[in-house]
């Protein structure tokens, strides 16, 4: 089993510590248990908006299956860096393959959220509703589960290769976003409906505009399509600022789409939005792969330019799939607006993360 080795020189010239790259079958193995989590994470879900009158405290089938998963990646990601002990005898601070010490880090960190939630189960009992995603024991874990699943997605950086190590990297980022979501069910755009209710501005009887639910309804509307655009582009491109991967702005739609999905068992309206949004995300996806196939991947304005397509196709998609599952009734003003608006909004993301040209340093 071949593993790239990288050396870490201090200024004085002496070998400070070994780094090494996991190779790509420890990958598949981390992202095996990873899927086992994040399962388990999604049923969990269900289970708390679906059958939420049988559950009582923290002991139940659902929360075996998302611990069964975490024990498992857990335990793998320090058993990779206990079986590198020849090479670094202090395994438990200098064996970790590249991207692994982090998710160490972030193992840790999900026992505290999850010992805390066992404790806040048993004592305060189940969330419901909004509640699960302030829950501050679910954020803890959550934020933890997010940085010991992603392992396999730095791993893919620091390898600089494609291939299997590209399907596991997507793969990790796409399940650390289905993570990110148990904080963020309230804000994905994928459920909202504020565009299939009209909106008209209703004037006052001295002339100023009277706020109605109607219009309260269309900011929820458009701030969904703005919070999803975040959670959305800003991985892409991450993973877009080191190569185009197609398939990656797709799978990152469809992990968010499935986990909708299941908590809420598949409702017609919405399951249309997700597979039109997913088609969207697949043709964000060929157009960045062909820009780069033809302006290279140093062109100017590549990562604005993508977070820009990106967005705005992912936020048509929706609309798209909305239209077709029940009619859009906002006025063209507030559609086609909310697309343009993502838009800019993933340029601007792209802006951010993109390295300055040396002319601007």
């Amino acid at each position: 089993m071949a593993v790239t080795s990288i050396l870490e020189w201090g200024r004085s010239g002496t070998d400070v510590s070994v780094k090494e790259v996991a190779s790509t079958r420890e990958d598949l193995v981390t992202m095996l248990f990873g899927t086992i989590m994040i399962s388990g994470l999604a049923i969990d879900g269900w289970a708390h908006k679906n059958v939420i009158d049988t559950l009582e405290g923290f002991f139940t089938p659902y929360h075996g299956v998302l611990y069964l998963g975490y024990a498992g990646t857990a335990a793998w990601t320090f058993l990779l860096a206990y079986r590198r002990r020849d090479r670094a005898p202090v395994w438990w601070r200098d064996g970790w393959p590249s991207g692994y010490r982090l998710g160490a880090i972030g193992a840790l960190i999900f026992f505290v959220g999850g010992f805390g939630d066992m404790i806040w189960h048993q004592t305060i009992g189940i969330e419901i509703g909004l509640l699960p995603s302030f829950s501050p024991t679910h954020i803890v874990a959550s934020i933890g589960g997010i940085i010991l699943g992603t392992s396999p997605l730095r791993s893919w950086w620091a390898s600089r290769e494609g291939g299997v190590r590209s399907f596991t990297g997507v793969l990790s980022m796409t399940y650390a976003i289905m993570g990110a979501l148990v904080m963020l069910n309230y804000g994905a755009s994928f459920m909202t409906i504020a565009p299939a209710r009209p909106y008209e501005p209703v004037l006052g009887d001295y002339g100023g505009i009277i706020d109605t639910p109607q219009e309260f309804l269309a900011v929820q509307g458009v701030s969904s399509y703005i919070i999803t655009t975040l959670l959305l582009t800003v991985p892409l491109l991450l993973m877009h600022r080191r190569r185009a991967t197609f398939g990656a702005g797709a799978a990152l739609v469809a992990g968010i789409a499935v986990r909708l999905m299941v908590i809420n068992e598949f409702p017609s309206p919405y399951l249309t939005v997700c597979a039109v949004a997913v088609c969207g995300a697949l043709l964000a996806d060929l157009a960045l792969v062909r820009l780069d196939a033809a302006r290279g991947a140093e062109a100017p304005l590549r990562l604005p330019l993508a977070g820009a397509v990106y967005a705005g196709l992912v936020c048509a998609g929706q609309l798209a799939g909305l239209e077709l599952a029940q009619g859009v009734r906002w006025p063209a003003e507030l559609w086609a607006g909310t697309i343009v608006l993502v838009a800019g909004l993933g340029a601007l993301l792209g802006g951010l993360a993109a390295r300055p040209a040396r002319h601007d340093v």
